[in-house]
Parts: structure tokens; C-alpha cells; sequence
């Protein structure tokens, strides 16, 4: 197996690109308050990443025609959107709509590109 197929690789660069995000949204606040957004951010990409791909397989096994295509993309959608949501409102990220839209843009698109992928191969 090469080092791309690895998952520890994915959920580096995923940490560092989504956490580099975070830090970027909240530079306008005083430290360490970005800091924290970008480690928060970037554990919750990393974790994310093991589990979107698991949950969109789940979920599109089990639904045929339209609702296998959607299904998925909404699951992971809401599975994210609230994830983020919550833990960084506990977390006090102070902008926490720039923060989380870029990750949730990101995994929703995964999502997407990966449920017709599964779909285009069944």
C-alpha cells in the first residue's frame, strides 16, 4: 500500500488545510482564540474523514435509485454541519460561520462526488 492510500496521510492533510482554515477565519480575533479554532477544526477534519466515508457507504448501500444518490450526501451533510456547529460553539470560536463553512463546503462536495462514485460502480 503506498503512503497516498494511507489514512493517517488524509487526516494530516486534512487537519492541516482545515485548521489552517480556522486560524485564517478567526485572525481578526486576538490569540490564542484562533489557534484553538484551528486545532479544533483540524481534530475534527481528521476524525471526520475516518467516518464520512464509512457512513456515505452505509447509507448507500441500503437506499437504490434517488434516495442512494441523496441519502448519503444529506447524512454526512447534517452529521457535519452539527458536529462543527456544536463543539466549536463549546469551544467559543468567535467566527464561527466563517469557520465552519469552508469544512462543510468541502465535505458535502466529498460527499457528493463520492455517493455517485459508489452509485456509477453498483
Amino acid at each position: 500500500m503506498s503512503w497516498q492510500r494511507k489514512s493517517w496521510v488524509h487526516m494530516a492533510g486534512g487537519f492541516a488545510l482545515m485548521g489552517g482554515w480556522a486560524v485564517f477565519a478567526n485572525r481578526s480575533f486576538d490569540m490564542p482564540a484562533p489557534l484553538i479554532a484551528g486545532v479544533v477544526q483540524g481534530t475534527l477534519t481528521a476524525v471526520l474523514t475516518l467516518v464520512m466515508k464509512q457512513v456515505i457507504e452505509a447509507v448507500a448501500r441500503r437506499f437504490d435509485g434517488l434516495a442512494g444518490a441523496v441519502l448519503p450526501v444529506l447524512a454526512v451533510g447534517g452529521m457535519s454541519v452539527t458536529i462543527l456547529s456544536v463543539i466549536h460553539g463549546v469551544a467559543g470560536t468567535p467566527a464561527l460561520l466563517a469557520t465552519i463553512s469552508v469544512p462543510f463546503l468541502v465535505s458535502s462536495t466529498y460527499a457528493a462526488i463520492y455517493t455517485l462514485s459508489l452509485k456509477g460502480t453498483s
